[in-house]
């Protein structure tokens, strides 16, 4: 079987029944003997991955994303030391760090029972955990607190922030010997758990949101040469329930409905015919991103109809974003506002639509909802679902070594040839048939910096992937100070879009160099309506604030400008 880190059912026990969190573990326990045998260890190490601790950034905190007129703290520009999130995210990680860290220092009380190759596969696992989360410390906070010391709390409290370039290696450090002493797979009887590709992938985004280009191409290469990941035959089913351990996911975790480690939110993905609320939706902005069958943007294609705009786009176009009068969750879809009633598949027969907002005032604001990752089985098991939480797949190793190599402006046929497997996927053919898909072969580093950023956005929609892509890109202050725009009123949208013939773009947006919509002539000619105003305040927002308590209480140095 491939290499992944995927707990089986009892692995999944381990983690719902591991002790609460503390900055003092029960892996310390009240015994100095604890971690003593390989139970005991395998025990610790599964609480490291217990769900709470591998928390993902939010397709809402970026362009991406429509929830109704509703901004985030990010997209409001209101994120403060307070801010929920700042401050679990903060806790939590350095819980399981200080876990991981007990863990690194106990395992040595197995040395008279375990070989010293066990040893350092169950140190590297430890030490894994720790530098993936330093890692999301590190890019999101900037000025954190180091420490690879088991410490009770009040030791801890008297830490200082450690530089950044100095943290960074250390996390290096650690995805190395993790890479070096954990093995590249597991047999089908053994739990699966991080293997030494994934220490490469995960150390190949740190360094690449740290833009050490030479560090992130060297690490997803090596994990590429290890010949054991694939890309996952169909994009579509890569996200559903039923598709369990792919041989495409690098990293990640089950999800069990039986354990109670299962997706939640899922009725506002839903269209609300099929019983959800519809209030989740894609952005234009997004939809817009996708690319026409030719390759190029919809403002450059002379294939790209506004007025049929899913029409003639790149295949994840459509399995991203539901297209209009398609069978969907067993109804058509049609957001249009002359459209009372909609075709029910099981009923053979016309029913009420309830995404129309001229029925329902609060369907899609936009007329969008998303596809991609939304199940049938949502509906069948009380709005429950299992996919697996895909932390990192080999479609981002193969794009962030390429973005890597271009950063070098290193352009060679294997950078090519890394876009083109993901592109070839999406139209389900082998990227050598360069004759059935847009193939890339520009080797002009401004141009392929465009196409790889916007192939990363047609790729990762919905997968928390986004927003560190703006941070790091520095495009935050840009996208997230536009206008998250919708469709007229339903009276108005009859009059001014629909009977002059104008349904659904009245006009082809301009795309720009960084591939972001520009809808001002659409809203100034009165055919569109503000929905939600992002801010972005690019003077702080770029890192994430030190949690209020740790500044009070511990004396940390504040980001700037919070």
């Amino acid at each position: 079987m491939k290499f992944k880190l995927y707990i089986t059912c009892m692995g999944l026990f381990f983690m719902a029944a591991c002790a609460k969190l503390d900055l003092n573990p029960l892996s310390d326990g009240s015994s100095e003997t604890w971690n003593s045998t390989a139970e005991e260890i395998e025990m610790s190490l599964n609480g490291l991955y217990k769900d709470v601790f591998w928390p993902q950034d939010n397709d809402d905190w970026t362009d991406d994303f429509m929830y109704r007129d509703v901004t985030t703290p990010i997209t409001g520009a209101t994120i403060n030391g307070e801010t929920d999130f700042v401050r679990t995210w903060w806790v939590n990680s350095y819980k399981v760090i200080a876990r991981a860290n007990t863990i690194v220092h106990s395992v040595s009380r197995a040395a008279d029972k375990l070989s010293p190759t066990q040893i350092n596969r169950y140190s590297g696992e430890a030490r894994f955990v720790r530098a993936a989360q330093y890692s999301k410390l590190l890019s999101h906070y900037g000025n954190i607190i180091y420490t690879d010391s088991a410490m009770d709390i009040d030791q801890a409290l008297q830490q200082k922030q450690v530089e950044k370039a100095i943290v960074l290696q250390k996390i290096y450090a650690d995805f190395d010997f993790a890479a070096e002493n954990l093995p590249p797979s597991y047999t089908a009887n053994e739990l699966k758990r991080a293997t030494s590709g994934a220490a490469l992938a995960m150390k190949a985004r740190i360094a690449l949101q740290m833009e050490d280009w030479a560090t992130a191409a060297e690490a997803a290469k090596d994990c590429m040469d290890q010949d054991i990941y694939k890309l996952h035959p169909d994009f579509s089913s890569l996200f559903l329930s039923k598709t369990k351990n792919s041989v495409e996911m690098v990293f990640g975790l089950p999800r069990s409905i039986a354990l109670n480690v299962k997706m939640g939110d899922l009725q506002n993905y839903v269209p609300r015919n099929p019983g959800g609320w519809g209030a989740k939706n894609p952005s234009w902005d997004l939809f817009c991103a996708f690319l026409c069958t030719d390759g190029l943007p919809i403002d450059e294609s002379p294939s790209f109809d506004p007025h049929n705009p899913f029409l003639n786009r790149d295949p994840r176009c459509a399995a991203t974003i539901v297209p209009f009068g398609t069978s969907f969750l067993g109804y058509t879809y049609q957001p249009h506002p002359d459209s009372l009633k909609v075709w029910k598949d099981a009923d053979m027969k016309y029913v009420e639509n309830k995404d129309n907002r001229a029925v329902a005032i609060f369907a899609s604001y936009n007329g969008l909802i998303w596809k991609k990752g939304v199940d049938g089985d949502w509906l069948l098991n009380s709005w429950n679902a299992e996919p697996d939480k895909i932390i990192i797949r080999y479609a981002d190793v193969l794009l962030m070594y390429a973005e890597a190599k271009m950063e070098l402006n290193q352009i060679d046929q294997t950078v090519l040839d890394a876009v083109n497997q993901v592109r070839a996927r999406a139209y389900g053919v082998d990227y050598t048939a360069t004759n059935l898909y847009p193939a890339v072969t520009t080797t002009d580093q401004t141009e392929l910096r465009r196409i790889i950023r916007t192939e990363r956005r047609m790729e990762f929609a919905k997968e928390g992937i986004r927003y560190m892509d703006i941070i790091r890109w520095k495009l935050a202050e840009k996208v997230l100070n536009n206008i998250n725009y919708g469709m007229l009123d339903p009276a108005d949208l009859r009059t001014k879009v629909v009977q002059p013939g104008l349904w659904f773009f009245p006009q082809t947006p301009a795309i720009d160099e960084d591939g972001v919509a520009d809808f001002t002539a659409l809203a100034d000619a009165g055919l569109i309506k503000t929905v939600a105003v992002r801010k972005f305040d690019e003077t702080r927002q770029y890192l994430w604030p030190i949690p209020s308590t740790e500044v009070l209480t511990s004396g940390l140095d504040q980001n700037p400008n919070y």
